[in-house]
């Protein structure tokens, strides 16, 4: 904790681009554009990101309960940072190794699924389940090998997700990823829609559905990783927040898509300023995020029961 005033901070931002007359200590400015900038955009990024992903994915497989991690992306992820901290490997190198695994999980449960002529978004769905149960359980393994009183709670930290170590680097890494990512998303959403209908009707008006899917999986799956490998896995962002959207927007992703990239980044930095001064120690996101996302989807079970 260290108190800024607003209009310090005001101050503090300007004076990268104009002359500012005003005195502060330096060490406002090291704590304001060194660690709490990068923390808030970091913030909005993984927020847009995952709910962007979730979006996607709902519509894409037609059901409202899919999620970024539906196909083993997030596990995929854990199960390569964890590996990265076994190794004595780097921020930046624990990074990729998330990446990485996260975007291999994805594409070797495509591979399996793509193998089945009929049924394949099924089986697109249980390759990925399966596979994120196997990472999630090599992940186990790890912990319980790890050293407990050094590697061990670093990789239960990373698990839980948190932006409080984020910086600039961070967000380089994670940054062109995304942009590319929500640029596929972005220019596909109006095809999307024609997911929803069914393969049968999409190829009715014209459209290649399992070409289209696998250029939504790319897309989604790109930013789900480079958002998980920056802030940890933190669940329940891209499936309770298309929901939210959906009930302003309506269903066309024409207007759903850029909804969920404005209204993640909102909810992500809001339940992140909540982790950091709802208690004297810092809420881990995923702890925060289930905590919210949890009762979200039983009061949307239950609201559904009869449609």
């Amino acid at each position: 904790y260290y108190d800024i005033a607003p209009r310090e901070v005001i101050k503090i931002l300007l004076s990268k681009f104009f002359t500012v007359q005003g005195e502060w200590q330096p060490e406002m400015e090291i704590i304001v554009w060194n660690i709490r900038f990068p923390r808030i955009i970091a913030a909005m990024l993984v927020g847009a990101s995952l709910s962007m992903a979730g979006a996607a994915y709902q519509g894409m497989f037609k059901n409202p309960l899919a999620s970024p991690d539906i196909l083993g992306v997030s596990q995929g992820a854990g199960f390569g940072a964890a590996l990265g901290i076994m190794l004595d490997f780097g921020a930046q190198g624990i990074q990729v190794m998330a990446f990485a695994f996260g975007l291999g999980v994805v594409a070797i449960a495509y591979g399996l699924s793509s193998r089945i002529k009929y049924g394949q978004i099924v089986s697109l769905i249980l390759a990925g389940t399966l596979l994120g149960t196997l990472c999630s359980s090599a992940v186990t393994m790890l912990k319980y090998i790890a050293d407990p009183n050094n590697k061990l709670p670093a990789i239960t930290y990373w698990l839980m997700g948190s932006l409080a170590a984020i910086d600039f680097q961070d967000l380089k890494i994670a940054l062109i990823p995304i942009f590319i990512g929500s640029v596929l998303l972005m220019l596909l959403r109006w095809r999307i829609n024609t997911l929803t209908l069914g393969d049968e009707e999409a190829q009715s008006i014209g459209a290649n559905p399992r070409r289209l899917r696998l250029i939504v999986i790319i897309g989604a799956t790109i930013v789900s990783a480079a958002a998980v490998c920056v802030s940890g896995i933190v669940g329940w962002v891209g499936l309770i927040v298309p929901h939210i959207m959906r009930m302003f927007t309506g269903p066309d992703y024409r207007r759903l898509l850029p909804a969920c990239f404005f209204g993640g980044a909102s909810f992500l930095l809001v339940v992140d300023n909540l982790a950091r001064s709802l208690s004297v120690m810092e809420i881990p996101l995923g702890v925060l995020t289930s905590l919210v996302g949890a009762p979200f989807v039983i009061r949307l079970i239950i609201s559904q029961r009869g449609e």
